[in-house]
């Protein structure tokens, strides 16, 4: 073992001395004084408020998972983009005719 635990050791079960069943036999129970809490008061419960109701007016009937055809239009191009340059960097030209507005030769 080293020294700085043999040294600190026997001082560190002085002072904190185990708690619960797994102390050893023979150590001294430290108790301390226990104070009484002061008693909560429970809060007054506010009034209910009426539910709030929905009106049709109110709601957007636009679900954001469905596409207008312009952004499917959009994201098959971006998808097809995508494709072309995987396959460019496998070696496969099979990229599309104009990159950026320029004619691509071939």
């Amino acid at each position: 073992m080293n020294r700085i635990a043999s040294l600190f050791l026997p001082l560190l079960r002085l002072l904190l001395p185990a708690a619960g069943r797994h102390r050893a036999p023979g150590s001294p129970t430290v108790t301390a004084p226990r104070e009484v809490a002061p008693q909560a008061v429970a809060p007054l419960r506010a009034p209910a408020r009426p539910p709030v109701l929905l009106r049709g007016e109110d709601v957007p009937l636009v679900r954001p998972y469905v596409l207008t055809e312009a952004d499917r239009r959009e994201r098959r191009l971006r998808r097809g983009r995508r494709r072309a340059l995987w396959l460019a960097v496998h070696g496969v030209d099979v990229g599309p005719r104009r990159i950026h507005g320029m004619e691509v030769a071939a």
